[in-house]
């Protein structure tokens, strides 16, 4: 059974990606998705490569998700990136329901229409990225009626890739609703040989128990819940392998985990860019915590690590002495 860290735009950069790789538990850990049209042109024009990938060349167990509609611009992309990049994988996204993906470029979950296309997508990238695992994230249909998951998982699998990531729900329903793992479940069994992995409404250890016992899957994917909780791969890997669960960070140890993940932003960023990125974390952070609102409106009103962390530090002291205070 393996735990994945999904891929989720402006979060799971290479600072993300290494917190979750220091607490453990997650067998792949996926970058943002990343244009594979961008990075043709950039090449073309400036030798550039998006900042998406920074970090990524030899990074272990990273795998690169990519999108676009164009066989030949992705087969292109996955090339370099197994040449150049040293991947572990590559996953091709063909599951986003954005507007600007879907809509306007008629990419992602837009592709859902068209099974035999995304066969052909899939059986280039994996003649082009040679022994490096290639899969693919997909959602169960654009529309309640319209569901094909089965033949766009079963073309995927004629196509040569290693696992189908399933999202149990419609582009059309976007995040709203219920996951339907028992859909997620009848697509395993249409199946010959290839993995599928679960995603969507795993928000807790107890979740992601219940959806690995109770369905016919190979692993799942976790996205949401970890950019509050990063430690839940580890969590979750205890728990599947019948050992002691870690228990959550106290507040004086949530106080050195954003520290720690202000350090790894800064080897790529400003340390004003680190705090504009870090407080979108701690955003997730600070969920449930008293006085959290007010908080959130402090931290937005500066740039300047001093300030930033003097009033992190205030909030968690005061958090664990309100937890002191109602025990």
């Amino acid at each position: 059974m393996k735990i994945l860290s999904a891929p989720m735009a402006g979060f799971t950069n290479y600072a993300y990606r290494e917190l979750v790789r220091i607490f453990g538990g997650a067998d792949v850990i996926e970058t943002e998705m990343v244009s594979a049209r961008s990075f043709v042109e950039l090449e073309l024009r400036s030798r550039e490569f998006p900042l998406r990938l920074w970090g990524v060349r030899g990074e272990p167990n990273a795998v690169v998700q990519i999108w676009d509609n164009s066989p030949d611009t992705l087969s292109e992309f996955a090339r370099r990136l197994v040449n150049d990049f040293c991947v572990c994988g590559i996953d091709l996204n063909f599951g986003c329901p954005a507007r600007q993906i879907a809509g306007k470029s008629e990419s992602g979950s837009y592709l859902l229409r068209f099974p035999d296309r995304i066969g052909d997508i899939v059986s280039r990238v994996v003649a082009a990225s040679d022994k490096v695992s290639v899969t693919a994230k997909i959602r169960l249909g654009c529309t309640s009626d319209s569901i094909n998951a089965i033949d766009v998982a079963q073309a995927i699998e004629a196509a040569g890739a290693s696992a189908v990531i399933v999202h149990g729900r419609t582009a059309a329903d976007m995040y709203r609703g219920d996951a339907d793992w028992d859909a997620i479940a009848v697509i395993k069994t249409k199946l010959r040989k290839m993995q599928l992995y679960g995603n969507g409404d795993i928000k807790t250890v107890e979740d992601a128990l219940s959806k690995l016992r109770n369905y016919s899957v190979d692993g799942i994917m976790i996205g949401r819940a970890a950019l509050a909780k990063p430690w839940i791969f580890g969590q979750v890997a205890a728990a599947v392998a019948n050992r002691e669960i870690p228990r959550d960070p106290t507040d004086s140890e949530m106080n050195r985990i954003i520290r720690l993940h202000y350090e790894l932003l800064t080897k790529q960023l400003t340390p004003q860019a680190a705090i504009s990125q870090l407080r979108k974390h701690v955003f997730y952070y600070a969920v449930g915590k008293p006085a959290s609102r007010q908080f959130r409106n402090a931290i937005c009103q500066t740039n300047n690590p001093t300030d930033f962390f003097n009033l992190i530090d205030i909030f968690w002291k005061n958090s664990e002495l309100a937890k002191k205070r109602k025990y």
